[in-house]
């Protein structure tokens, strides 16, 4: 089993920066990927970003150029700095990780999640 806990959410003006971090715990290992997603009201799971263990990287569209996803496997951490922020980037975002070192960006591709956290971009 892997545990996630999230944090670095809350509220931000447009245009503003935030930066998410995720720590995990348990039976991890530095090949598997880590990856965020977000839920906004009334609308599914989505892919945000991911990072392999080797580092490579992978963003939706909505997000690159503003969005930079990175790791520290010695200490089992993935953050998302989020920049430019947008309204529509206001959602739940969740740490999620994938038992595998390949970079996939549908949410049942992934085997562990964290419990969210929320974040809101005021107009």
């Amino acid at each position: 089993q892997v545990q996630l806990v999230e944090s670095g959410g809350g509220l931000e003006q447009a245009g503003g920066s935030l930066r998410l971090s995720c720590a995990a715990s348990g039976r991890t290992a530095s090949t598997y990927v880590m990856g965020w997603f977000r839920q906004a009201p009334g609308q599914e799971r989505e892919f945000v970003a991911a990072v392999s263990g080797s580092g490579r990287t992978s963003y939706a569209d909505s997000v690159k150029g503003r969005f930079t996803i990175s790791r520290d496997n010695a200490r089992n951490t993935v953050i998302l700095q989020m920049n430019s922020l947008k309204p529509e980037d206001t959602a739940v975002y969740y740490c999620a990780v994938r038992g595998s070192p390949i970079i996939r960006d549908r949410v049942r591709e992934y085997d562990y999640w964290g419990q969210g956290t929320q974040v809101t971009v005021s107009s």
